[in-house]
């Protein structure tokens, strides 16, 4: 008579070992990757185990091969979805992060007033940076939570959805991503590379094009390690057959002028209106021209789409088909106070951190994954770098429903700006400092 089959059979290697590989600077085996990707997923692997190999993998780095075993490893723990049904080619977005970056809420209606079709799977704020969820979250009625059908059924009616990722996407990126939040390796490049394009690849998009940020208000607070991760992102992308090219964009200061949920998208409605900041118009055109290229759409140019109005058609049927109204009046915050210049002269910089920080603390972010935010809340800029300023003028508008925040918003924005004698000439980067791919 044979033996009964064991209900819990081995495990094929011992976290311990693939801990103490990374941590003296062995390569891990395509088997170890797969493994601990996975056991971790299902609890075998504890958390202070996980914390130790993030830290190694954070100190001690990861080959290419490495990097994309990791990423395949993580979309094997959930779902790909699938697209051919919409009848267009499908292209897509992801920045890496920044204080003002709305742009995706423009971008989306452009690119599909333009005729391809753009599923965006999208994410919430986390500290400084604003999360797109959060501030379309401000429309009265709308919801990010879509099923998958209904994700599809969206996209086939508009042209663009944007909504939150299912927890059947790449569940092994949801579980390290809040380990990594808490135990300081949220800067490991190959963690955040693979946390990307686990997600992305597994989103089934055809095409996708990277927003890389640079500057004191990104994760990549220098050129060097941007380009390092975006070459990364970029090469994962092309090996698992996504058209992937990614663009190194200045966050040295807020893009537009606001950070905060409503304010950005009270902004975005102008920009889909033909007017709207400087920056984020050119941020936004230029990224639709990349994601129409790689996804092959030749002929329409996103700059008469936001001229004509069809861009903004695609984003008011977008609204809608979310349960959002998108003639409803957004929120507005029961304080304010202003920031005046202190002298006559221009202003020569403006730190993207310290206002990030600033509209955080006035509630439009959270210190907490499950914290709410202040649809409300954020700063108000009324001059950028390069503009002339007047002694006494506003100089930034601080929005937030409980006044008592205003104190720590003030501290963070201390040193945060400078206002030089007239004539002065700050030394301001491009906007898009590099494109690779």
């Amino acid at each position: 008579m044979s033996a009964p089959a064991n209900p819990n059979p081995p495990e094929p290697f011992d976290a311990v070992d693939v801990i103490r590989a990374k941590r003296d600077r062995d390569e891990l085996s395509d088997g170890q990757i797969d493994w601990v990707v996975d056991a971790y997923t299902r609890g075998v692997v504890a958390d202070e185990q996980m914390s130790a190999l993030a830290m190694a993998i954070l100190l001690n780095g990861m080959s290419r091969r490495e990097i994309a075993r990791w990423t395949d490893a993580m979309i094997r723990t959930g779902r790909r979805m699938d697209w051919s049904g919409v009848g267009r080619p499908t292209t897509d977005k992801h920045s890496t992060g920044g204080v003002g970056d709305k742009i995706t809420l423009p971008l989306a209606p452009t690119v599909a007033a333009c005729g391809a079709a753009v599923p965006q799977l999208s994410g919430r704020g986390l500290g400084h940076t604003g999360g797109t969820l959060d501030k379309l979250e401000s429309i009265p009625g709308w919801r990010a939570s879509l099923s998958a059908d209904q994700m599809l059924g969206v996209l086939r009616d508009t042209g663009a959805v944007v909504c939150a990722a299912g927890d059947d996407l790449a569940p092994a990126d949801k579980k390290l991503y809040a380990l990594r939040d808490v135990t300081g390796t949220v800067e490991a490049i190959p963690l955040i590379a693979s946390s990307i394009m686990s997600k992305k690849i597994a989103e089934g998009t055809g095409a996708l094009v990277l927003d890389v940020k640079v500057g004191s208000g990104a994760f990549m607070k220098d050129v060097e390690s941007a380009r390092e991760l975006a070459e990364t992102m970029v090469a994962l992308g092309t090996g698992a057959g996504v058209r992937t090219v990614a663009l190194l964009t200045n966050m040295e200061t807020p893009l537009g002028l606001t950070a905060g949920n409503a304010l950005e998208v009270r902004e975005s409605v102008e920009v889909l209106s033909g007017g709207g900041p400087a920056d984020v118009v050119e941020l936004t055109v230029r990224l639709a021209r990349e994601m129409l290229a790689a996804a092959g759409v030749d002929g329409a140019d996103p700059a008469d789409a936001l001229k004509d109005g069809s861009a903004m058609d695609v984003w008011r049927r977008m609204i809608s088909a979310q349960g959002g109204d998108p003639d409803a009046s957004l929120p507005a915050a029961r304080e304010t106070h202003t920031v005046l210049a202190p002298a006559d002269g221009v202003l020569t910089s403006l730190d993207a951190y310290r206002v990030g920080v600033a509209a955080w603390r006035l509630g439009a972010g959270r210190t907490r994954k499950d914290e709410p935010v202040q649809a409300a809340a954020g700063v108000e800029l009324h001059a950028k770098p390069g503009a002339a300023v007047r002694a006494g003028e506003p100089l930034l508008t601080l929005h937030t429903d409980e006044p008592a925040r205003f104190e720590r918003a003030f501290e963070a924005l201390s040193g945060a700006f400078v206002v030089a004698p007239e004539g002065s000439r700050p030394d301001l980067p491009p906007l898009v400092i590099d494109r690779i791919g």
